[in-house]
């Protein structure tokens, strides 16, 4: 299985990029991963929210295919502990799949579109979170759930 986190727009602190790039080559070392970063939209202060989140649509299901299993990071979703997130990327892996994609969404959140697609959510925490922090927490976050599912000590170091 291949996990694929898609972002909105390009990270742009150097702290998270390194932190990401840390994690990113850590991550590699369990399972094949990629991010695929949509460009942030142009003239967005001239759409209203709703074409915002359409035109975001359009960009982000490009990069997802039929037999791609979608999960939303989003605030309404299921808040799960690391454990927790570990056993639930053990069960994609287990059913077959070949991409397991997750999607970090723009400043407002998801188009119905999206939402209608996505085969589950997943909350990060019931904290807001700015999208940039929110890269890094979640590969971070993978990483972790890698070491537990091989019972590595990083979870608890």
């Amino acid at each position: 299985m291949k996990i694929t986190l898609i972002l909105n727009g390009k990270t742009e602190d150097d702290y998270l990029i390194k932190g990401i790039s840390i994690y990113e080559q850590r991550l590699k070392h369990y399972i094949p991963f990629e991010m695929i970063v949509i460009p942030a939209l142009k003239n967005a202060k001239a759409l209203s929210i709703e074409q915002q989140k359409q035109k975001e649509a359009e960009l982000l299901l490009k990069n997802v295919q039929p037999s791609d299993r979608l999960i939303l990071l989003d605030e309404l979703g299921k808040e799960l502990g690391s454990v927790q997130f570990s056993e639930f990327i053990q069960q994609q892996m287990n059913s077959g799949i070949k991409n397991l994609v997750f999607v970090v969404g723009g400043p407002y959140g998801f188009s119905d579109e999206v939402y209608k697609r996505a085969n589950g959510k997943v909350s990060l925490s019931k904290m807001t979170f700015s999208h940039q922090m929110v890269r890094l927490f979640f590969i971070e976050q993978l990483y972790r759930a890698m070491t537990i599912l091989r019972n590595e000590p990083y979870h608890h170091s």
